[in-house]
């Protein structure tokens, strides 16, 4: 039913890209002398094994794929990169795998919600891979949003569809390019974050370097429990800077470096994300300095820093503004499931859909005006087909249901009803922390039951891949030849 050979292999290119980066923290463990060495080291001789294994059994001259196959790899590469990623976690801090696995997969889902505490005096072995899982997860989606969720028609992702989407032979080599682009491009925008961390902050070398990885890729794990309140406000600036960055499509960032030209401002999407956050941040910023609470200046900076943290489901905690009043809740609350631009590193719900189901409404608001009237639904230029409507009406009732469900699963265990509404809210939209104490800006997910952590880290895998790329795995039909 299923052509599992070719499954296998790309799943062993997965895990040897993995094991290679595992080679990381290990070499940092051994020149550091740290006790993780020799476990960092079994975990990654393991991953090259079950990478090898996968690669002699799967190899052939020519790999094709349905459809069907498509979807099943897609889930299958972030659950296997999770199972063999956790295993550092289990050897070398000796937590169980369910906490484990929900610490890699919120990791390579960039959700950045976490069960370990202690972080300033964690040995940085442990700290690399958790930012590297970071990094890893938000370069993987940049690829996956652009080569293969278009070509799945996925939660009407169709609208981008371009080269780089299309499987067929002819624009294979293509697609391998511009993906290669986008990568240099990723890493590039690594390195300047780390730089602007080092030389503007009060951060180190290794502090700088995993905050680099995190921000960019919108994941928000830290070095330390405090998350950037430890840090200098100069550390706070780079940050809104390149969350916001990590926020923009890279295909269009590719294509106007490449071709010189300023084709990123002149998208619906990038143009409704940057008014977004400028007039969410100007008026927080008044309501935090008519409310005493900070000086303008400071003000500014740290609704700003809140704003684009939570708009690119970064995850970054910066104050608790869980203090600040119902109306900053309420507002954040709203923005969580907002998400930036397709394309980028962000999860949550984009830009683009908000869009999209505004036009329709106004449409047919003319539409009921004016019935004879024939009104052609356009967006960035691209026509609106019946086809995309209905992904996007699907992918919506989808991304609503599986909140609704994972809530309701969570207060089934004796959960406070906020604190089981925000971690599935938290979890789908790959934002990070909640609200509320036990799972806020300053707390953790570690006492959590380790059902819900199984719960939350399948709703972290569903919000990443867009909902119905796995949703789809659980109908029966599927299965069937």
């Amino acid at each position: 039913m299923f052509n599992l050979r070719p499954i296998a292999f790309i799943l062993g290119m997965a895990l040897s890209k993995l094991a290679l980066f595992m080679w990381l923290p290990t070499l940092l463990a051994l020149t550091g002398r740290s006790p993780g060495f020799e476990e960092f080291l079994q975990a990654t001789l393991l991953t090259h094994a079950a990478a090898l294994g996968l690669l002699a059994w799967g190899r052939r001259e020519q790999i094709r794929l349905r459809v069907k196959e498509m979807f099943l790899l897609t889930t299958l590469v972030w659950l296997t990169v999770c199972v063999f990623g956790a295993l550092p976690f289990v050897f070398i801090s000796h937590i169980s795998f369910t906490d484990a696995f929900f610490e890699t997969m919120s990791g390579v889902t960039t959700t950045g919600s976490t069960v370990l505490s202690g972080l300033d005096d964690m040995p940085p072995d442990i700290l690399l891979w958790r930012s590297i899982l970071q990094w890893l997860g938000g370069v993987g989606f940049i690829v996956a949003a652009v080569a293969v969720l278009p070509y799945l028609n996925v939660g009407g992702m169709k609208l981008f569809q371009t080269e780089s989407s299309d499987w067929s032979d002819k624009s294979a080599p293509r697609a391998a390019t511009m993906a290669k682009r986008i990568v240099l491009l990723y890493l590039a925008l690594t390195v300047l974050c780390s730089l602007g961390y080092y030389a503007l902050s009060d951060m180190n070398a290794f502090e700088a370097v995993n905050h680099a990885m995190t921000t960019l890729s919108t994941g928000g794990y830290s070095t330390s429990d405090s998350s950037m309140n430890h840090f200098t406000p100069a550390a706070h600036w780079v940050g809104t800077l390149f969350m916001f960055i990590g926020g923009l499509p890279f295909l269009l960032m590719v294509s106007s470096l490449r071709h010189r030209e300023l084709g990123l401002f002149r998208d619906a999407q990038v143009r409704g994300f940057f008014w977004l956050v400028l007039a969410t941040g100007f008026i927080l910023s008044l309501y935090l300095w008519g409310t005493d609470r900070y000086p303008w200046p400071d003000a500014i900076r740290i609704s700003l820093f809140n704003l684009v943290s939570v708009i690119t489901t970064t995850g970054y905690g910066l104050e608790d503004f869980g203090t600040w009043g119902p109306f900053p809740l309420v507002l954040f609350a709203l923005l969580m499931l907002c998400g930036a631009c397709s394309g980028s590193t962000a999860g949550g719900f984009k830009i683009f859909r908000l869009q999209v189901g505004m036009a329709l409404f106004r449409r047919q608001l003319y539409q009921l005006m004016h019935p004879r009237a024939v009104l052609p639904q356009r967006y960035n230029g691209r026509i609106v087909s019946d086809d995309i409507v209905r992904s996007l009406i699907t992918f919506i009732f989808g991304y609503i249901a599986t909140m609704v469900l994972l809530a309701l699963g969570l207060s089934l265990m004796s959960l406070p009803p906020q604190v089981a509404i925000t971690a599935a809210v938290t979890a789908v939209a790959n934002v990070g922390p909640g609200i509320g104490e036990l799972i806020g800006p300053t707390g953790n997910f570690a006492t959590l039951p380790g059902a819900a952590k199984w719960l939350l880290a399948l709703g972290m895998l569903m919000g990443r891949l867009e909902i119905l790329t796995v949703a789809v795995l659980l109908i029966p039909g599927f299965w069937r030849h």
